[in-house]
């Protein structure tokens, strides 16, 4: 879970390398689960990407450190936060 504030890592090619979380859109809850799209507030970025510092994108959680639950009873959880834009 990814409350607003959470600094998570960018994982894709955009030129982001971290983000924060400023809104959760589509929920009227203050944290975003995986494949929820949420707000985020670029705080690095590489000099020559497609996305600058304090800019203000769309993305989509895909890891996060909590423990997802499966169906089958076992559990998937990751290193790191992370987002794709």
């Amino acid at each position: 879970m990814l409350q607003l504030r959470s600094v998570c890592e960018v994982a894709d090619n955009t030129g982001a390398k971290r983000a924060a979380v400023i809104g959760v859109l589509g929920k009227r809850k203050s944290y975003g689960e995986i494949g929820d799209i949420v707000k985020m507030h670029i705080k690095e970025a590489t000099p020559d990407g497609t996305v600058k510092k304090s800019e203000v994108v769309d993305a989509v959680i895909v890891r996060t450190k909590k423990a997802i639950r499966r169906a089958d009873g076992s559990y998937l959880r990751f290193d790191s936060n992370a987002v794709v834009i």
